[in-house]
């Protein structure tokens, strides 16, 4: 096993996280992250770890197998070993970096971890699945249960305890809310590997209020296909790189594979200063306003764009009043600022999909690179999608 560390990379103030956070997260519900196998499931699911939503403390809650808490946490420990699950990423990921959140275990937190990372291929993920079901039928899922002998026996047989180490074995801090959330980022020599799979080592036990795993999604050359696809979608290997505002919620949030859940998982701005005082319209009844906020990504691949899909879900009293799309071709150099308008400013309706297609987008000249959307003049959005075709050149 691995040497016993100290963690040189956690930072402590949870209002200034390091720049890895804003790639792609990969861990989370809302990203088609899933647990496998878990060895021990007693006081806490450990899907609750990969809930899209901030953990919270319920101080008189209890249930049959004792204190009601939001993650994963195990019983101590009263066996030789120690407790560890198998997390499924959403994609396959180049990963930069790590967030462990403790938050409200602060008797009860695991002590310390590591973290290793590998593939399983589609025999041996559907033997685990079959073999050693996870019930996820009800809200309390796993709770209250544990792996046997013979369970283990089976998941040791994976033999993903020889995987390769991404985070050493670390000491991790309780879940006040100074020291709640520890980041841990890969060194270079780890973020060239490619891993569709976790390890998550708690030693020996306790319990992890979420996990998040960011990084570079990498979309396998034989994913590439002569059929349409979302060229932005996270999941294909899209990413937000730029934004305007970003107040109530990312953008990141437009390009995630499942449905909003709430006006929290969307983009939303802050309503703008420069909003003129009286609200006139033009002749297609767009807002005359001199502001806008934006945000960039890079597709998944360049290509030719078909539909592009505006969805409102849950905005009813806060949409944008339009949106419009440019984009920059894929061969401009890196530093370009050449964005080519895709789609003029449309007309937007609350909780609802828009869909834009054929004379609606203005010709495409060149294979697009990135996308920028800009709404006007604030508002939120739920999800963008960008359908086309990779480029053959």
């Amino acid at each position: 096993m691995a040497t016993h560390h100290k963690a040189p990379d956690v930072e402590a103030q949870p209002h200034r996280p390091p720049t890895f956070t804003e790639l792609s997260e990969v861990a989370s519900i809302g990203s088609n992250g899933k647990i496998l196998f878990a060895t021990d499931d007693w006081f806490a699911p450990a899907e609750w770890m990969l809930k899209d939503t901030d953990p919270v403390f319920l101080a008189d809650e209890y249930t049959p197998y004792g204190k009601w808490m939001d993650g994963w946490e195990t019983r101590r420990k009263r066996l030789p070993g120690h407790d560890w699950c198998l997390v499924e990423l959403g994609a396959p990921t180049r990963i930069a970096g790590l967030l462990i959140d403790t938050a409200f275990f602060t008797g009860n937190y695991a002590p310390r971890v590591s973290v290793q990372g590998g593939t399983l291929d589609g025999t041996m993920r559907e033997m685990l699945q079959s073999s050693i079901p996870r019930r996820l039928e009800d809200d309390d899922g796993m709770m209250g249960c544990g792996a046997s002998e013979e369970e283990l026996g089976m998941a040791n047989l994976l033999a993903t305890d020889q995987w390769e180490v991404l985070l050493p074995r670390v000491e991790l801090q309780p879940g006040y809310e100074a020291t709640r959330r520890q980041y841990f980022a890969l060194p270079e020599s780890k973020r060239t590997l490619v891993v569709n799979h976790l390890r998550v080592n708690m030693f020996p036990d306790g319990g992890i209020a979420r996990l998040r795993v960011f990084g570079y999604v990498e979309r396998l050359e034989s994913d590439i296909a002569k059929q349409s696809f979302d060229l932005i979608a996270m999941l294909n290997g899209g990413r937000c790189t730029g934004w305007s505002n970003a107040h109530y919620g990312h953008p990141r949030n437009l390009i995630k594979p499942t449905e909003g859940r709430n006006m929290g998982d969307g983009w939303e701005t802050a309503r703008r200063l420069d909003r003129p005082p009286v609200l006139r319209v033009d002749a297609n009844g767009i807002l005359q306003v001199p502001g806008c906020e934006w945000a960039i990504f890079q597709l998944a691949a360049p290509g030719w764009i078909e539909q592009v899909c505006i969805d409102t879900k849950h905005f009813r009293g806060n949409y944008p009043d339009s949106v419009r799309l440019d984009y920059m071709p894929a061969s401009s150099e890196e530093s370009s600022d050449r964005w080519i308008p895709l789609m003029e400013a449309k007309k937007l309706g609350p909780d609802r999909m828009h869909i834009f297609l054929g004379k609606q987008l203005l010709e495409q000249k060149h294979a697009a690179g990135k996308i920028r959307v800009t709404m006007a003049p604030d508002g939120g959005i739920s999800r963008v999608r960008v359908i086309g075709k990779v480029a053959s050149e």
